[in-house]
């Protein structure tokens, strides 16, 4: 069974094949960071417009590349949200559509949970039950999950994602687009010489809160000389922050449920400090510790054509409905 994956959640295309026995047969990924860094963020209107043209090359593309034909095809998943609601409207009509006319199933994904399940992809995957960090540009989830579509939510940011708050951050300190990478690349050259605090960690409880991790940022870049060097250590300081916050929380689910294992995923997942601090915190958890390799980190369409697949394979289809929500709670799942 061939399984096409297709993601158009926000400012990336992704098309991918999927087989349950041959594992990923190929993948594709167009980014629009170019476009968009223009304007500094991404604008929707341009992003759903960009989708539209590379779309349908990028599926033939990932045909031709894996020797198969439209006839070979015996699903097509997409990512039906969260996201950008005229990006997602983008791939769920040419999903729905290609299903039609080639007469298969589709099958719409939530974008988190292909995030989640991203590294099921990988040699070592995690076995069942484990405990989920998603972390990305919109989300910070912390899920018990006993099974695929058996979730449970334990915790969420009260506000700003870990994502959102880097490229807020990365702002303020007037680097370029995307903010995140790039904040995180002025760290390395930083000290965390600057005692941010770590949010909600002296409190019971798994929900996360890091707008208050941007505002003491605003404040300190105010009261510094903007200098090169300050801001690095600016950069370095808050990044540490943001680890050991996540750190500490994860270590409280782990100990809170009895689990050993933790799935780290999400863009934000692709951060070197945020790998290393929460290796070493399994570590003394005597726990162990699951990452998709970086390019199965940010958005891309191999994720949506596992979780389609495993949709699929549990009787979850829409027939005809194109299905598209810009918000949709994964505890709805």
């Amino acid at each position: 069974m061939y399984v096409l994956g297709i993601e158009t959640s926000c400012d990336e295309t992704g098309v991918a094949i999927y087989h349950p026995q041959k594992g990923l047969i190929n993948h594709v990924l167009h980014s629009q960071i170019i476009m968009h860094s223009e304007y500094g963020g991404v604008v929707p209107e341009l992003a759903s417009r960009d989708h539209i043209r590379k779309l349908v090359p990028l599926i033939n593309q990932t045909l031709s590349e894996s020797n198969l034909q439209k006839t070979d095809i015996n699903a097509i998943a997409y990512t039906a949200g969260p996201g950008l609601i005229g990006a997602l409207l983008v791939g769920a009509a040419t999903a729905q559509s290609l299903a039609w006319t080639w007469q298969i199933p589709a099958i719409a994904v939530h974008h988190m949970e292909g995030h989640l399940l991203a590294p099921m992809l990988e040699e070592n995957a995690p076995e069942f039950p484990f405990i989920a960090l998603l972390i990305s540009g919109g989300h910070t989830l912390l899920v018990k999950v006993e099974a695929i579509g058996k979730y449970e939510l334990l915790g969420q940011s009260l506000d700003d994602a870990a994502g959102e708050a880097f490229d807020k951050t990365a702002k303020m300190l007037e680097l370029d687009y995307p903010g995140g990478p790039k904040l995180s690349a002025l760290a390395i050259q930083g000290q965390a010489s600057i005692k941010f605090p770590r949010p909600m960690t002296d409190r019971p409880g798994l929900d996360f809160s890091f707008s208050g991790l941007k505002t003491f940022a605003l404040n300190t870049i105010n009261a510094s000389n903007k200098t090169f060097q300050e801001k690095a250590d600016i950069a370095a300081s808050f990044q540490e922050a943001v680890a050991d916050t996540l750190a500490i929380k994860c270590k409280r689910a782990l100990q809170q449920t009895g689990l050993k294992r933790l799935v780290v995923a999400g863009g934000v997942s692709a951060n070197q400090q945020i790998r290393s601090c929460l290796s070493e915190m399994v570590i003394k958890e005597q726990a162990d510790i699951y990452f998709p390799r970086p390019e199965f980190c940010t958005d891309n369409g191999a994720m949506i054509a596992y979780a389609g697949y495993q949709r699929l394979v549990s009787g979850v289809n829409l027939g005809l409905e194109i299905y598209a929500r810009p918000r949709w709670p994964m505890s709805e799942l």
